[in-house]
This record gives structure tokens, C-alpha cells and sequence, in this order.
């Protein structure tokens, strides 16, 4: 388990590392840069760089930490990547959940996997699925996630690339939204975070802000209109 610097969960655990790109929100993806910094500094688990692995020593880690937590699930790839394997997937599953002192967070881009599977998979409560979403473009990955059986379900709309006016929240519990971050961030357009703020707060949805990013993502701050914003779903902890 590592602490972990994102401001929206607590520690992560990383099952798989290393991904594909996918999408425009993909372009500039800090988890290829530390992979392969990491790799550089020979850490074992990323011998391969970005090249997506397997980690099999990894899975029951979570039974070992006894501390409840927030974590997330594979901030350095996506565990419904087409080339994770399905009975990999339910071997995560399957330890988040024993894990039942856990909060689990787990953000992909392809929900249509997570919909496909969506049978096979145990949806204890402890489980929040999420999705992706960096322009207008790619509102239809919502609309996959809305139908799986996930007891959370979350929106990471970061790096936000475009205003998204017209969000159906309609099953959706949680919504995070942040700017890109290093030497060559994209723009993000404050009336593009308000409006989302606004849509959150009209459906009731738990709504996070986590940064303005840029090229110096500390300097530009996480405040938005004069606070910051942390708001989180109830967490559903298994009995």
C-alpha cells in the first residue's frame, strides 16, 4: 500500500500497472511518466515501464492492512483494460470483497468492460466504480457506467477539457473534477468547473474539486469561488 498524493482518495494499490491511451484525456498521462521514472529507478514492479503487467503477488495485499481505508485501485493503469484477464478481474474482486474495512475506488475509461461483466462481478458496497469523462465527447461513458451494479458510482472529470453543460446525473453519487497539471497542461475555463459545480448542486451529488493544475498546479491552488470543495459519498461499509 502507498500514501497516496491524490487529494480524493487515501492510499493505492496497484494489482496491474501500465496502460494503453485511449482518448484525448490520455495525452499527457502521469502514470507513463512515473512508470517509467520508476522503471528507470529499477523498481521491480515496473520492470516493463507502461507496458501493461500483471501482478499476481499483489492481489491479497489489502487483507493485510488492517486500518480501514480509502484506497485506489490501480492509479498506475485501468483494471478493465482489454487485456486484463477476466479471471485477474475477479481476483480483485474477489479480494475487495473480503476487504470489507476497505473503500474501494476503482476509474476507468472503458465501462463498457465493466458492463459486460457486470454479472460476473460482486458489487459489495464497499466497491465505487467510476468513469472518465474529459469532454462532451465522451458523456456516453456515463450512460454505460449508470447501468452496471455498482452501489457508488463516480465521475472523474479530469483532465477537463471542455465544458460539459448538459451532465445527467440521474444514479450518479460522486463527481470530481480537476485541471491538467505539468509543462504542457491544457486550459481549463473556470465557467467550465462553475457550471459543473452548479448541475452537482442541483442534483445533490457530492461534488469535489481537486485542482486548477497548469504548470504549477500548487501555485494555481484548489479553490474555487473563495473555498475549497471536498465533498464526498457516504461511505457504505460492509457489515
Amino acid at each position: 500500500m502507498a500514501q497516496s498524493s491524490i487529494e480524493w482518495t487515501e492510499q493505492t494499490w496497484n494489482p496491474v500497472t501500465g496502460c494503453t491511451k485511449i482518448s484525448p484525456g490520455c495525452k499527457f498521462c502521469y502514470a507513463e511518466k512515473f512508470a517509467k521514472r520508476l522503471q528507470a529507478m529499477g523498481t521491480e514492479n515496473y520492470r516493463n515501464g507502461f507496458k501493461l503487467t500483471l501482478h499476481p503477488h499483489m492481489l491479497n495485499k489489502p487483507l493485510e492492512w488492517k486500518k480501514p481505508s480509502v484506497i485506489f485501485v490501480n492509479s498506475m493503469s485501468d483494471l478493465f483494460h482489454n487485456d486484463v484477464p477476466e479471471d485477474f478481474i475477479l481476483a480483485v474482486f474477489k479480494t475487495m470483497n473480503k476487504a470489507h474495512w476497505h473503500q474501494f475506488q476503482i476509474l476507468t475509461k472503458r465501462p463498457e468492460r465493466v458492463l459486460d461483466m457486470n454479472k460476473k462481478l460482486c458489487w459489495t458496497s464497499n466497491i465505487w466504480m467510476g468513469t472518465s469523462v474529459e469532454n462532451s465527447d465522451y458523456t456516453d461513458r456515463i450512460d454505460v457506467l449508470r447501468k452496471t451494479s455498482a452501489k457508488i458510482k463516480f465521475l472523474s472529470l479530469e483532465p477537463l477539457l471542455g465544458a460539459l453543460p448538459n451532465l445527467n446525473l440521474k444514479k450518479i453519487n460522486w463527481v470530481i473534477v480537476g485541471g491538467e497539471s505539468g509543462l504542457k497542461a491544457r486550459p481549463m475555463k473556470p465557467e467550465w468547473v462553475v457550471e459543473i459545480q452548479e448541475q452537482c448542486d442541483e442534483a445533490d451529488v457530492p461534488f469535489f474539486f481537486k485542482q486548477w493544475g497548469g504548470k504549477n498546479k500548487k501555485q494555481a491552488g484548489r479553490t474555487l469561488n473563495g473555498r475549497t470543495w471536498d465533498e464526498m459519498p457516504q461511505a457504505i461499509v460492509a457489515a
